[in-house]
C-alpha cells in the first residue's frame, strides 16, 4: 500500500455524492474537513478490516465510530438480523425482543432501573435532557467544552468532534433562546464545577457529560472531577446524566460508571447496544423514569423506536458481550498500541501525548497532557493531516480528525496492533 489519496471510484463516487447530499456526506464526520481530500467511499467491512470501492484492504480503527466491538460483520450478529428481518422490519407494536435488550441493558448498567429505547445517541441525550427538566421543574443544563452530545440545539454549544473540526462550536440555526439555559463549563475544571452550582444550583436540572471524552479526542476524566459532579448534583437536587454513547460496553462491560465507579442518575446508550444498527437508548433511576409517557407527563415517541432487526443485533451483540469477555484482552492490545504510538512519536521527534482507556484512544499532536478543549484546540492539525494520509497509504484507516477517539476490536490481535506500529513508525518518522 503506497498511496496517500483517495483512489479513481472513491473520487467518482464523491463527484456523484456531492451533487446529491450537502457536501457529499450523509455526517460531516465522514468528509475529511480537517484533513483534507477525497473521502473513502467503502464497499464492505469484515473482521478488522474495511475495503474501499478501489479494492484497498484497511485495518479498521473507526469501527463505525464505535459500535463494531466484535469486529465487522460477525456470524451471531449478522445471523440475528437476518432472522429478525426475515419475520417483518418494522410493526409499530410492542415485542418480547424489545422487553430482553431492556433486562439485558438494565442488568449490566449500574445506573438503570427502568429504560426506553431511541433510534440514536442524539436522540438519547435530547430525550435525556427532557426528562430531566420535566422531573425537577428547573431549566438549566450544564455542559463541558469539547463534549459532544449530539446535534441536539440546547447542547451544540462548544461541542466538540465534527462541530469542532468545522471551526463551527454553534451551528446556525441553533436560536439563542435554545442555548440560554445551557452553562458551558471546562472539562476536568472542580473548582469551576463548584462555582457554577454555588451560583446557581437551585436552577440547575442536569449536568451532563462524556465521563470518558471521545470527542475531542480521547480525553480523561479525573477522578476528583467525577466524584464533584456526583456530589454536587446530589446535594443541589440536580441530575447527573452520563453520555456512554461512546464508552457504554466498551470501557467496560458497564460502561465508564462501572469502571470508575461513579452510579450517575441517568445514562444514555448508542453504538454498542445496537450492535452496530441505528438504536439508542436512555435510562435510570425508576423515579426519573416513570416521568416519561405513558407513565408520566413527559412527551417521548418513535415510530421506529424498538426495531425488531435493530433490538435483535443488539441483543445478540450484548450477549456476547456477557458470556465471552474481550474487555482483558482490549486492555492489553490498547496498552500495547498506546505505548507503542507513544514510543515510536518520540524516536520520530514528534511533540506528541497519548490518551487511552482500554479500546479508545488518541495520539494527539500536542506535548502536553490533554485534560480539556483548551488543551485539544492547540494540537497540531496540519501535522496529524500528514499522519492521517500517510497511514492511510500503509493501509491503516484512522480517525480523519484529530478530534475523534480510535476504536478497536476483538479482532485487533497483537499482529494487526504491532503493524500498525510499525506503519506508524514509518509515518511518522517522514513528517
Amino acid at each position: 500500500m503506497t498511496s496517500s489519496s483517495a483512489g479513481p471510484r472513491s473520487r467518482a463516487a464523491f463527484e456523484r455524492a456531492v451533487g446529491l447530499m450537502p457536501g457529499g456526506v450523509n455526517s460531516p464526520a465522514r468528509a475529511f474537513g480537517a484533513v483534507g481530500g477525497t473521502p473513502l467511499f467503502i464497499e464492505r467491512a469484515e473482521g478488522p478490516y474495511l475495503f474501499d470501492l478501489d479494492g484497498r484492504r484497511y485495518i479498521d480503527y473507526i469501527g463505525s465510530w464505535g459500535p463494531m466491538i466484535l469486529g465487522h460483520a460477525q456470524q451471531p450478529v449478522i445471523e440475528a438480523i437476518t432472522r429478525a428481518a426475515s419475520r417483518g422490519t418494522s410493526y409499530g407494536a410492542p415485542t418480547e425482543a424489545e422487553s430482553r435488550l431492556a433486562e439485558q441493558i438494565i442488568e449490566a448498567v449500574p445506573s438503570i432501573e427502568k429504560v426506553r429505547l431511541v433510534n440514536s445517541g442524539t436522540e438519547a441525550t435530547m430525550s435525556a435532557i427532557r426528562v430531566a427538566r420535566g422531573a425537577t421543574g428547573r431549566h438549566k443544563i450544564v455542559k463541558f467544552s469539547g463534549n459532544y452530545h449530539g446535534h441536539v440545539d440546547s447542547l451544540l454549544v462548544a461541542a466538540g468532534s465534527a462541530a469542532a473540526t468545522l471551526g463551527v462550536p454553534d451551528s446556525p440555526g441553533v436560536t439563542p433562546g435554545a442555548g440560554m439555559d445551557t452553562i458551558v463549563l471546562s472539562y476536568n475544571d472542580v473548582s469551576g464545577l463548584e462555582a457554577a452550582f454555588t451560583q446557581m444550583g437551585d436552577q440547575i436540572a442536569a449536568l451532563i457529560l462524556e465521563p470518558v471524552v471521545g470527542n475531542m479526542g480521547c480525553v480523561v476524566p479525573t477522578m476528583e472531577f467525577l466524584h464533584a459532579a456526583r456530589n454536587l448534583t446530589s446535594r443541589h437536587g440536580s441530575i447527573l446524566i452520563f453520555d456512554e454513547v461512546m464508552t457504554g460496553f466498551r470501557v467496560a462491560f458497564g460502561g465508564a460508571q462501572e469502571r470508575f465507579g461513579i452510579t450517575p442518575d441517568m445514562t444514555t446508550l448508542g453504538k454498542i447496544v445496537g450492535g452496530g444498527m441505528p438504536l439508542g437508548a436512555y435510562g435510570g433511576k425508576a423515579e426519573i423514569m416513570n416521568q416519561v409517557l405513558p407513565a408520566g407527563k413527559v412527551f417521548q415517541a418513535g415510530t421506529l423506536s424498538g426495531n425488531p432487526v435493530a433490538v435483535a443485533a443488539g441483543t445478540a451483540t450484548l450477549e456476547i458481550l456477557k458470556n465471552d469477555p474481550p474487555y482483558e484482552q482490549l486492555e492489553r492490545m490498547g496498552r500495547r498500541l498506546a505505548d507503542g504510538l507513544d514510543r515510536v512519536a518520540t524516536e520520530a521527534g514528534i511533540p506528541h501525548t497519548v490518551a487511552d482507556v482500554g479500546s479508545m484512544m488518541t495520539l494527539f499532536f500536542h506535548p502536553d497532557p490533554v485534560t480539556c478543549w483548551s488543551d485539544a484546540d492547540r494540537c497540531d492539525r496540519e501535522a496529524f493531516g500528514r499522519y492521517f494520509w500517510g497511514m492511510i497509504g500503509e493501509g491503516i484507516y484512522m480517525p480523519c480528525s484529530q478530534f475523534e477517539a480510535l476504536f478497536f476490536s476483538r479482532l485487533h490481535d497483537e499482529a494487526i496492533i504491532d503493524e500498525t506500529i510499525d506503519a506508524a513508525a514509518r509515518v511518522l518518522a517522514s513528517l
